[in-house]
């Protein structure tokens, strides 16, 4: 934290937090102007439950993130509008994969997630089908954590 740049802090929570938030707004406008009932499902982060070294711009977007959930829960309840959370593991994807390269970082991280692999991708789809679903239709201001245990302990 104490390296952290002011414009390292606006681009990591303009992306994890800004963006979210006004995209969420957009959404909400449309569904509320239409009268439409919805599931806003945000994306945040194991981080967004824990910390973690080096991570602080991180874990404070995630946080923001999992409030600010909680907060849209609250506010759109009444409009029939759900808001909730999925806080996964870490993914194995394009943009994450030179992280992994780097084996220290790959052993740290798979010692925590007690299943003992990377999230793919494919590990969120269920996630988000059941919250977007009317099998969720009673779930809001929540998260759903896909961390293969990570934050058991």
């Amino acid at each position: 934290m104490w390296e952290v740049i002011e414009d390292d802090f606006d681009a990591v929570l303009d992306l994890n937090l800004r963006a979210a938030f006004f995209v969420a707004q957009h959404c909400v406008k449309a569904l509320m102007r239409d009268g439409l009932p919805g599931s806003l499902i945000h994306m945040s982060s194991q981080m967004g439950h824990v910390g973690g070294r080096r991570r602080s711009l991180y874990c404070a977007s995630k946080w923001a993130i999992e409030g600010m959930n909680k907060a849209f829960a609250l506010d759109l309840a009444s409009h029939g509008i759900r808001s909730n959370t999925i806080a996964p593991t870490f993914i194995e994807t394009p943009m994450t994969k030179p992280f992994f390269e780097d084996k220290a970082f790959l052993d740290d991280v798979l010692a925590k997630i007690k299943l003992g692999r990377l999230g793919q991708v494919e590990d969120l789809m269920g996630s988000v089908l059941f919250l977007a679903s009317d099998a969720s239709a009673l779930i809001t201001g929540t998260s759903l954590v896909v961390d293969g245990g990570w934050t058991a302990d």
